[in-house]
C-alpha cells in the first residue's frame, strides 16, 4: 500500500465545469467507471462571470470536484477534454497538502496505476 507521505504527493482535485447537471453526472459516471477519478462531487447550479470573445459573459453552469492522482491526470485530462461541450473547458488540477491517510490511500487505490 502507498505511504501517508507518497498518497499525499500524488493526490490533486481537479476543478471542471459544466454546462448542466445531466453533462455534469455523464461526465463523473464516465471517468470515476474508467478509474481516472476515485470521487467526483457535482456542485450547482452556481453562477459563472467570465470573459469570452470579448464579450463579459454569464452563465448558471454545475462545477465538479474530482479527486484523482497525478498518475491518472494525464488520461482524465484527455478524456475529459474528448467528453467534455466546451470549446475550452475549465480543467484546473490543485496539489494536495494534507489529507486523512486513509481517504489518501483509498484514493490511490482507486484510480488506474502507473504502468509497469
Amino acid at each position: 500500500m502507498t505511504s501517508g507521505a507518497t498518497a499525499i504527493a500524488h493526490a490533486v482535485v481537479v476543478l471542471c465545469t459544466v454546462p448542466d447537471q445531466q453533462t455534469a453526472q455523464a461526465l463523473a459516471h464516465a471517468l470515476v467507471s474508467e478509474h481516472l477519478a476515485a470521487c467526483i462531487n457535482i456542485l450547482g447550479p452556481l453562477s459563472s462571470i467570465y470573459q469570452w470573445d470579448g464579450q463579459l459573459e454569464q452563465a448558471t453552469e454545475h462545477l465538479l470536484i474530482i479527486k484523482t492522482t497525478t498518475t491518472a491526470y494525464p488520461q482524465l485530462e484527455a478524456r475529459l477534454s474528448a467528453l467534455h461541450p466546451y470549446e475550452v473547458p475549465e480543467i484546473m488540477a490543485l496539489p494536495v497538502s494534507q489529507g486523512a491517510g486513509s481517504y489518501l490511500h483509498w484514493l490511490c487505490a482507486s484510480t488506474i496505476k502507473p504502468s509497469a
